[in-house]
């Protein structure tokens, strides 16, 4: 349930607003494309939902955006009903007591690392009789989650050979810098580990890195997946 103080500040998004941000994030897109010579349509924004209600989500796929992330479970069962006809994307830190209704929920997970997590969630996809589509978080700020750089070809042979998900690709969130120039090393190593990774596993095409305030740095180096909260939806309320 959303606090008084959310609910205020949701109240000030509109479905016009919406629309406008997205606009102003395509240009962006669009933008750093035509620097790098790249398509931009082989970039896709994934809104970063997490506290926003259904109604403003409703209001994004109506403007056009088909991809949205989630970052708790109970809010992806929630809301996965009110536009049942997007992509949904788990991206917070899959937990071994959640991960079997991420399983079931999710069409892509981006936050996969070794673990109990990651055996119930193989286990349910399987159960269900899924595949499920995952990017292996590589972690370059030692929070500790995720798998390091220098693990990340491993896991990448062992999900490969686990039955119930398919790998698709890399994900990460860079160290905080305080600018967006100061992701692009992380980025770029990321591009590069990819890159090593697809020689084994050819279908692992997909960089998803950026958010708000870098996503043009990102897709500069390659992004595929933008994940895109602020700018998108408006600031967050604090806790």
């Amino acid at each position: 349930m959303l606090s008084a103080d959310e609910t205020v500040r949701r109240a000030e998004l509109t479905p016009e607003r919406v629309r406008a941000n997205l606009e102003r994030l395509r240009r962006g897109i669009e933008e750093a494309c035509e620097r790098r010579g790249r398509d931009p349509t082989s970039v896709r924004i994934v809104g970063a939902s997490k506290t926003v209600s259904a109604d403003v989500l409703r209001w994004a796929w109506e403007a056009g955006v088909r991809e949205f992330g989630e970052n708790y479970v109970q809010e992806l069962g929630a809301k996965r009903p009110a536009v049942p006809d997007a992509t949904w994307h788990f991206i917070g830190t899959l937990q071994s007591h959640t991960a079997h209704r991420v399983g079931e929920l999710a069409d892509i997970v981006q936050t996969l690392a070794p673990g109990r997590a990651f055996t119930r969630l193989a286990r349910r996809a399987v159960d269900r009789g899924r595949r499920l589509r995952v990017l292996i978080e590589v972690d370059f700020a030692g929070r500790g989650t995720g798998v390091t750089p220098e693990e990340c070809e491993a896991f990448a042979d062992e999900v490969a050979a686990t039955e119930g998900v398919e790998l698709v690709g890399l994900m990460t969130l860079p160290p905080e810098t305080g600018s967006p120039e100061g992701a692009r090393p992380y980025f770029r190593r990321l591009r590069e580990l990819l890159a090593r990774v697809a020689e084994r596993h050819p279908g692992a095409v997909e960089l998803s890195m950026g958010m708000s305030m870098d996503y043009q740095v990102a897709v500069e180096e390659g992004a595929t997946m933008v994940r895109i909260g602020t700018a998108l939806f408006g600031e967050r309320p604090s806790a």
